[in-house]
Parts: C-alpha cells; sequence; structure tokens
C-alpha cells in the first residue's frame, strides 16, 4: 500500500471523529452526564414451594369383576317358571327357576315301593336265617348223638354217617341264608341311595343363585328343556362388583401399584367417580405396547358395564420446588433455567421432576426464593444484563 494513500485515509478517520470528540468534549465543559444504556424488560418469576401431583392418564371400559354364569343341574326337564329377569339384583340363594318335578315325581314313588319290598325281603331272609341255623343245631346234635351211639355199638355207621351229611347240608343253609340276608340289605341300600339321587334332583328343580348379583343376561324360557351342555340360564355380576380396565402407556405402567387412587370421568358426564387400583397387569400387549390397570369402583349405581371411562390415577402428591413450565429450556446437556442474580442472567443446569398444570419440579438446582426468567425462550443469553419484571401470577 502506497504511504499517500494510508496517510490518507488516517486523516479521514480523525476527520470524521472530530465531531464526537468535540460533542464529548462539550458535554463534560458543560457538566451534563453522558446517557445510560436502557436496560431490556423481562419478565421474571420467584421459586416458590407448591403442591404438585404425579399423575397417569388412561381410558378404558367398565366390565364385572366377576360374572357367574347359572346353569341347570339336572338334564332333560322342562322350565315350568321363571321368578327373576334381567336387572334383577338377587340374593344368595334365592330362586330364579324352576323346573318340572312331574317325572322326578313318579321315579321317587316307584323307589319308594322299591325300598318296602326290599325290606320285606330283609324280613323274609332274617326268618330264613333263623330257621336254617335252627335246623343246623338240630342237625348238628343228632350227628353228635349218632356219633356217640356208633362208638357204644347201638348204631350202625350208615347212620352215623347220614347224621353228619345231614350236619353238613344244614350248616351250608345257614352260610346261603345269611349271603341272602346280606343281599336284601345291599339292594334296601341301593334303593335308598337311587331315592335320596331323586330327592336330590328334586331339589335341583329350583334353579337358584349361588352369590348375590345383578342378572345381566337370561336365556331361559318357559317350557324350553333344561340343559347344561347349552347357555346358562342366567347370568350374574357378582355382588354388583364393576371395575375399569383401561389402557396405560408403556412408561407408565411401571409408576401404577395396587392401592393407589384414581378419579374417574365418565363421557356421560355427571360427577367424577373414585377408584382404586387393584391389579396391574404383569404383561404388555406386543403389538400396542400398552398395559392394563384394574381399578375397582366405589359406587357402581352410576356406571354400567361397557361404559367408556377415563381415568386420573395420582401416583404421588408432594410440597416441591417448581417453577413455570415454560421457564426450563432444554439442550444437549439438558434442562436448564435463566436464574437472575440482580439484573444479570446465569444459566442454570437443573434436574426436573413432576410436571402438573403448567409448572414443573426442580429437584436440583434451585432453591426456594431465587429468581428465574419466567420465558427461557426469552432473547436473553447467558452473562446478559436485564431489567427484571417480576410475573403476575
Amino acid at each position: 500500500m502506497r504511504p499517500v494513500f494510508v496517510v490518507s485515509l488516517l486523516m479521514l478517520a480523525i476527520g470524521l471523529a472530530q465531531p464526537a470528540l468535540a460533542e464529548t468534549a462539550t458535554a463534560a465543559t458543560d457538566g451534563t452526564p453522558a446517557a445510560t444504556p436502557t436496560l431490556p424488560a423481562i419478565t421474571v418469576s420467584t421459586v416458590d414451594m407448591r403442591p404438585l401431583r404425579d399423575r397417569v392418564i388412561a381410558t378404558g371400559l367398565i366390565a364385572p369383576l366377576e360374572t357367574v354364569q347359572i346353569a341347570p343341574l339336572i338334564e332333560g326337564q322342562p322350565i315350568e317358571t321363571l321368578l327373576a329377569d334381567i336387572g334383577d339384583k338377587v340374593q344368595a340363594g334365592q330362586v330364579l327357576a324352576v323346573l318340572s318335578k312331574t317325572t322326578l315325581d313318579l321315579q321317587k314313588s316307584q323307589f319308594t315301593a322299591s325300598l318296602a319290598s326290599a325290606r320285606a325281603t330283609i324280613a323274609q331272609a332274617e326268618a330264613q336265617l333263623l330257621d336254617a341255623r335252627s335246623s343246623a343245631d338240630e342237625a348238628q346234635r343228632v350227628s353228635e348223638r349218632t356219633a356217640a351211639l356208633r362208638k357204644q355199638g347201638a348204631s350202625s355207621q350208615a347212620a352215623a354217617d347220614t347224621a353228619q351229611s345231614n350236619a353238613i347240608s344244614a350248616t351250608a343253609r345257614v352260610t346261603v341264608a345269611v349271603q341272602s340276608l346280606e343281599a336284601a340289605r345291599a339292594q334296601v341300600a341301593l334303593v335308598e341311595a337311587q331315592l335320596a339321587n331323586v330327592d336330590l334332583q328334586l331339589s335341583r328343580t329350583e334353579v337358584k343363585a349361588p352369590v348375590a348379583g345383578e342378572v345381566t343376561r337370561r336365556t331361559a324360557r318357559v317350557g324350553a328343556i333344561a340343559s347344561a351342555a347349552g347357555e346358562p340360564l342366567f347370568t350374574l355380576i357378582r355382588d354388583n362388583a364393576l371395575e375399569l380396565i383401561a389402557d396405560v402407556a408403556e412408561a407408565d405402567l411401571m409408576r401404577l401399584a395396587p392401592g393407589q387412587t384414581a378419579h374417574l370421568r365418565l363421557v356421560a358426564a355427571g360427577a367424577p367417580l373414585t377408584g382404586t387400583v387393584r391389579l396391574v397387569e404383569p404383561t404388555i400387549d406386543p403389538q400396542t405396547r400398552l398395559g392394563r390397570v384394574r381399578i375397582a369402583i366405589a359406587d357402581t349405581e352410576s356406571v354400567r358395564s361397557g361404559m367408556f371411562v377415563e381415568a386420573e390415577i395420582l401416583v404421588t402428591q408432594r410440597e416441591t420446588v417448581a417453577v413455570p413450565v415454560t421457564a426450563v429450556g432444554s439442550g444437549p446437556d439438558g434442562a436448564s433455567v435463566m436464574k437472575v442474580m440482580g439484573n444479570t442472567v446465569q444459566r442454570v443446569a437443573v434436574k426436573t421432576g413432576i410436571r402438573d398444570n403448567g409448572w414443573v419440579e426442580i429437584l436440583t438446582g434451585l432453591a426456594a426464593g431465587d429468581v428465574v426468567v419466567t420465558k427461557a425462550g426469552a432473547f436473553v443469553r447467558d452473562g446478559d444484563r436485564i431489567n427484571p419484571v417480576p410475573a403476575t401470577n
């Protein structure tokens, strides 16, 4: 570069600077203070303790806690009377339907007659046994006397043999009589068992509710033949107990546990209901990546099986340090806030926790009483000076 050109540039710079220098000198001579720069007004919030709730949102359908199906306990009997219908609330042991007893009454009459005959046979067998024993005793005495006379020479050998044979035959008839008596007693026991079976079947002609509950389905019809192989005659919701079977995201499932409180909102409006987590199922659907939670409902009068319900499950609730959600920014190093130190902004790394209703829990990095920029996306950087303006909550 030529020296003349450099000198020209220097003279031009000095000429441009002379007005500013003259103005500064004039201000200094007049005693007027120099103008201070205006700081940007930035909204700030004070870190405070707030009650925050950690919640999980789940949706699902109302279903019975336990369904009881009632089928007839005897086959082939027509239904004579129906004593319950859909929507009825029944008690344990209550008669729901009555089956025909005509065939069973006839069988009972037949077995009653058979029992009387079998008992008469026992009496005959006992009499025959007494006669056989008497005859056997007499034959034995004759055999003993004949044997004694044979030893004395007063009787022949043939007579002694005949007496002994008669004694053996009489003893055999006793054995036969004993067996006949046992057979007669067995027949009585058999008929009594058959009669008891008929009585049992007669008692089962009354179809009863095994548990208390509400009838939700009835397939029984008067005149239809009752059969356990077909559809159940009645279906009950045991104790009218209902539960919500709700789908939960995989990430939230591990935060749930039995005993947690849930607030239920019905699509059909109405007052919210309260429930309790009864069971967290141990599996996750591999297709939808959703798990299931079962929530027991305390007041079942306001809901019906099949209703769609949204549940808000309370995981935990605590008083904690919190800032507005907008105050927290995120970056490669994680979450951070702009902490205000006097008029200077300083970026501080924080660890967040519960997010609830526009507030976020600060686990580490801040303390109650600290001041932060309300909106982390404001045009401020670490080290900037600002004019803090308190936020109006």
